[in-house]
């Protein structure tokens, strides 16, 4: 079975347990990494952190980070060696993202589209698979060499 790390700050927790459901219902097994409350401010680095560290740590082979852009989330969550985020409002970004760029963590601003359309960007991620071109791996190849400081 596929696994899912997702994690919010507060201001992403009322989107997240929706996109749970909508994993679940694909077929994911899902590491829900918290918050547990929209009431208490999280720090979304702690929560790309969490993320990260479920994939890094191979208890997960995705992950979706939510903040209130989405952008923080994103941010912190590219620092960590091996994570490739993307913040995508829109389906095509989220497949494409896995598709060409081999993206493991997707990034939703909650406050910035609601929960259909993360629905549906969610399925669209979720259900895509690095296509293993020549002229992808060559660019993927590039970004983890980026990554290893060359």
């Amino acid at each position: 079975m596929k696994r899912l790390a997702i994690a919010a700050d507060h201001g992403g927790y009322p989107l997240k347990t929706k996109l749970i459901e909508v994993a679940g219902g694909l077929g994911w097994a899902v590491l829900d990494l918290g918050t547990d409350s929209a009431e208490h401010p999280v720090d979304y680095p702690d929560s790309a952190r969490d993320v990260g560290l479920a994939l890094q740590e191979g208890r997960a082979e995705r992950g979706i980070v939510l903040c209130g852009s989405g952008v923080g989330a994103c941010i912190a969550a590219n620092k960590m060696k091996g994570i490739r985020a993307g913040v995508c409002h829109d389906t095509y970004s989220a497949h494409q993202g896995v598709e060409h760029d081999d993206m493991n963590v997707l990034c939703i601003g909650a406050r910035i589209i609601g929960s259909e359309l993360a629905s549906e960007i969610t399925r669209a991620y979720l259900g895509a698979t690095f296509q293993n071109e020549e002229r992808l791996v060559r660019r993927l190849n590039k970004v983890l060499a980026l990554e290893r400081g060359g």
